[in-house]
């Protein structure tokens, strides 16, 4: 049944992000150029820092799948595209491994074909912490995500009702494990109170994961067999909004910030990253290049993305990822109106070069 429903979830993810290009509040972000300020991309790196871990590049296979023979041989060749890129790469949730164990060689694959690149391990809110520790253990993982997912679970037919004790719980697995862990959404995204809250749990990794990508609530609708629950559909925030709206909490409380959901470019994981982002997760649109044109389509799309994020950093005078801090950005449309409503200045984003050495050209 378990192995069912993850195969249910990859064919309806990949039908969603087919000609997905639609607009998104990505859409709401844009630089100011400045004609004489570019950079020289040969001095761009693109090394990046999450907690204590240290990436080579601010892009990361999300958290997909796992739980089926189909999936263990996507997680197989999503395992040898992150070696082939170095890019990190979370698995899917693990939860059916503490149901059947015979589905863990299927997680581990990941592992398996990419022995010394990034992983991070992926469980629910309720997982037991000696669950915890057999997933990092199998995976061999140098974080483990905890996905958040309570608009996901009411839509879903099996699925649970009851999510008060998930604070209680993070905080254990958090205080138990060797390794981050980080707390990520499944697309509805987080608010500024919730990053705090995660900080007072222990959690030093929060990735916003907003809407504008896979929809977990319509792909749980859709396998409905009951009463329509689509009112929940596009329900909360935006990854870019999440980002704007807990960036003063991060800081705070020096929790490192995630950004994914809805991220269809490069130029939109620069724009995550000049909002706070140390990285960024992509998933739907890597699983449908996979799907549809295999391994190597993959490895090239990834390669084009970092040597686009790249380009783009340099563009705007930056040699780092860092350095993103320091560009102009004016925000628009229902992302300003998000802001206003939340008492969120936006113009302090907008003469950001200023603030930090003068204009530039």
């Amino acid at each position: 049944m378990s192995g069912d429903r993850k195969d249910d979830h990859v064919r309806l993810a990949t039908e969603q992000n087919r000609g997905r290009a639609r607009l998104n509040e990505f859409d709401d972000v844009r630089f100011v150029h400045h004609a004489l300020g570019a950079s020289d991309i040969d001095a761009v790196s693109l090394a990046t820092r999450i907690g204590p871990l240290a990436l080579p590049l601010p892009l990361y296979i999300n958290g997909m799948t796992g739980g089926s023979e189909s999936t263990a041989l996507i997680n197989r060749d999503l395992g040898i595209v992150a070696k082939e890129t170095g890019v990190a790469i979370a698995s899917g949730s693990m939860s059916p491994v503490f149901k059947d164990s015979s589905t863990t060689e299927g997680f581990r694959a990941i592992r398996d074909e990419n022995p010394n690149g990034t992983v991070f391990a992926n469980l629910s809110a309720n997982a037991s912490v000696d669950n915890a520790r057999a997933a990092v253990d199998i995976m061999r993982a140098d974080a483990l995500q905890i996905h958040i997912n309570s608009v996901q679970e009411l839509v879903m037919p099996e699925g649970d009702r009851a999510f008060s004790h998930w604070p209680e719980n993070i905080a254990r697995i958090a205080d138990a494990l060797d390794v981050p862990v980080i707390v990520k959404e499944v697309g509805f995204g987080m608010s500024g109170g919730t990053v705090a809250q995660l900080a007072g749990l222990g959690v030093g990794i929060v990735d916003v994961s907003g809407r504008g990508g896979t929809d977990f609530a319509a792909i749980e609708n859709a396998r409905r067999t009951g009463a329509d629950f689509s009112i929940l559909s596009g329900w909360g925030q935006s990854a870019i909004v999440g980002l704007l709206d807990s960036r003063d909490a991060a800081a705070e409380a020096n929790v490192s910030l995630l950004a994914s959901g809805g991220v269809r470019t490069p130029l939109d994981a620069v724009r995550a990253l000049a909002l706070g982002a140390r990285a960024v997760g992509v998933a739907g649109s890597f699983l449908r290049v996979l799907k549809d044109e295999g391994v190597d389509a993959l490895i090239g799309e990834i390669t084009r993305w970092t040597d686009q994020i790249r380009s783009i950093i340099a563009l705007l005078g930056q040699t780092s990822v860092s350095g993103l801090a320091e560009t102009d950005v004016v925000i628009s449309g229902d992302v300003r109106d998000f802001c206003d409503a939340r008492g969120i200045d936006t113009t302090r984003y907008a003469r950001r070069s200023e603030n930090r050495g003068g204009p530039r050209s």
